[in-house]
């Protein structure tokens, strides 16, 4: 064992143990023992959890000790030293377990119950020296889950290799697995030791270049919880500086280089894939509000890190994703913003102008006439992850632009609604009708829907439609919060005559982008107000009655 660690005295644990449960904390005192019980109320699968304390300041340690004094299954290790990363504590708890089997718990998520128990009898089953299961991001306090990587866990399989399904590298998070422990020291497997970001990337291309039999389950097996307002940002929420992105690129060589090295092309092929698809696409999203210094950088390390893939990853990744990297690698500086925010969110939106080449394919525009728009059919223009979006799930899937200028009176309100055209991909399907659906964010509960046909402009090249927006059901429905603000997410879905349904999110536009106060005849008064997201579409902050006015008031004159 490390000497920089103290154990906790308490009983020795046996060798009988199944699964030896890793928890590592970090002056996370709050929520360390919520994750440990967690592991702890596994059953039977679970033989021991060791906890490694990285040298914390806020008595997590203590409160660690605690626990263990009344659970002999826990054991506690202190590390002398901040490691500054979550690589060595891991390696400390690897190091330290007993069990066959192995799994990773980081102190502010949890193990959802059986998820154990599913892992564990899944690879018994197969002979598998690695199971994994489905992982959900749980946004907090809304409590809104959102699959990860959901495409990997929709029904039990079984895989002789990772290189017969090379989109196992999309899941690169390590704590949604179960590991046989002699498959992981035979390996020689462990994380990367001290400050390393995103180690999680670096142990899971290490275990896939072993190449074992992986089992998957589609069962719930840990849930990751995302807190956006936390004093201390995880540091896969910590994207302020560029540093994170220069961490998270020298992470991502490290695992291209490492399944190359194992002789597994295909595997190092689908992971430069998978950093167009995913990465890219949400720093991108982001780019338009950091500074012209950030932007600048994170433009060059991202065209240097590109520039090595082999143009085969880069054609394999969904329209927007290939769209964006070749844009960058075409210019040697930040350009295009506004554009590249829009094709970047979820679903994504191709804005005007709409160049075509010489030979009159589309392209990017008319001075990128290099980088070409292949694969504008149905079926081709977003990553199929994209029908998480509320409403987005389509057989089509233009990256179509829908603006949407809200306009809210004493009546509530309407939403003037203009479908553009994309290259005429879409006057072939012929749009006839448009539905606005409302999704509230914290559960994805379902508003009210709203729909309205369609009529084309003189000039062919959009669709306008005028809807109601009639706010007071969105108060009305279970589980409403009196006075607290609701954020509602809009999603469009176009229905076309040649049976096309095409999902979308909408795109404010116009003037009528500032908070309203409205007559309610159940609640007085509404207060409405329109924003954009990060991701640059529709959203709606709705609050009513007295007491959200008084309380929105009183927030103001604090500021």
């Amino acid at each position: 064992m490390n000497d920089a660690l103290e154990s906790q005295p308490g009983p020795t644990p046996t060798h009988t143990a199944q699964v030896s449960v890793v928890v590592i904390a970090y002056n996370d005192a709050l929520h360390v023992s919520e994750a440990v019980r967690s592991a702890l109320s596994q059953g039977d699968a679970v033989g021991e959890v060791i906890a490694v304390d990285d040298a914390s300041t806020d008595g997590t340690g203590a409160t660690l000790d605690a626990l263990a004094r009344a659970e002999p299954r826990l054991r506690v290790l202190h590390r002398g030293e901040n490691s500054g990363g979550c690589g060595s504590p891991r390696n400390d708890g690897l190091r330290a377990a007993t069990g066959r089997y192995v799994m990773f718990l980081d102190s502010d998520d949890v193990l959802p119950p059986g998820a154990v128990p599913a892992l564990l009898a899944a690879a018994r089953e197969h002979g598998a020296p690695v199971a994994a299961g489905a992982c959900v991001r749980r946004e907090l306090p809304a409590r809104r889950d959102v699959p990860w990587q959901p495409g990997l866990y929709r029904a039990p399989a079984v895989h002789d290799s990772p290189a017969a399904a090379p989109k196992l590298v999309r899941d690169t998070l390590c704590v949604n697995k179960l590991y046989a422990r002699d498959f992981l020291i035979g390996n020689g497997i462990a994380f990367p030791e001290g400050r390393y970001h995103y180690e999680d990337f670096v142990f899971t291309a290490r275990v896939l270049a072993a190449a074992p039999r992986i089992a998957t389950v589609p069962d719930t097996v840990y849930v990751w919880h995302v807190r956006r307002a936390a004093a201390r940002p995880s540091i896969s929420l910590d994207r302020k500086d560029v540093a994170n992105w220069r961490q998270r690129i020298e992470a991502h060589r490290t695992v291209l280089r490492t399944l190359a090295d194992a002789g597994q092309p295909e595997l190092a092929r689908a992971a430069a894939t998978k950093f167009l698809d995913h990465d890219l696409r949400m720093y991108v999203r982001e780019l338009h509000t950091r500074g012209a210094d950030y932007r600048a950088e994170w433009w060059r390390l991202t065209r240097d890190h590109v520039a090595t893939f082999e143009a085969e990853a880069v054609d394999a990744a969904y329209a927007p994703a290939r769209w964006l990297a070749r844009v960058i690698l075409a210019s040697p500086a930040p350009r295009d913003l506004a554009r590249l925010t829009e094709l970047a969110a979820r679903p994504g939106r191709l804005l005007p102008p709409y160049a075509t080449g010489p030979d009159g394919a589309p392209v990017w525009s008319a001075d990128l006439p290099e980088v070409r728009l292949d694969g504008l059919g149905a079926g081709d223009g977003a990553d199929p992850s994209d029908e998480e979006v509320p409403g987005a799930a389509a057989p089509a899937r233009l990256p179509v632009v829908i603006d949407a200028e809200p306009v809210l009176g004493t009546d509530g309100g309407l939403l003037r609604i203009r479908v553009h055209d994309l290259y005429r991909r879409l006057a072939e399907a012929g749009p006839v009708s448009i539905d606005i659906v409302l999704h509230r964010r914290r559960d994805d509960r379902p508003g009210p829907m709203r729909t309205g046909a369609l009529s084309p402009t003189a000039d062919g090249t959009a669709w306008t439609a005028a809807l109601a927006l009639d706010l007071a059901p969105l108060t009305e429905l279970p589980g409403t919060r009196p006075a607290e603000p609701e954020a509602w997410d809009l999603t469009a879905r176009v229905i076309c005559s040649d049976g096309t349904r095409l999902g979308a999110t909408l795109r404010p536009a116009g003037p009528g982008m500032r908070r309203r106060m409205l007559p309610s005849r159940q609640r007085l008064v509404l207060l409405a107000q329109p924003y954009a997201t990060t991701g640059g579409a529709l959203a709606l902050r709705v609050a009513s009655g007295p007491r959200s006015v008084w309380k929105i008031a009183a927030r103001r004159l604090g500021r």
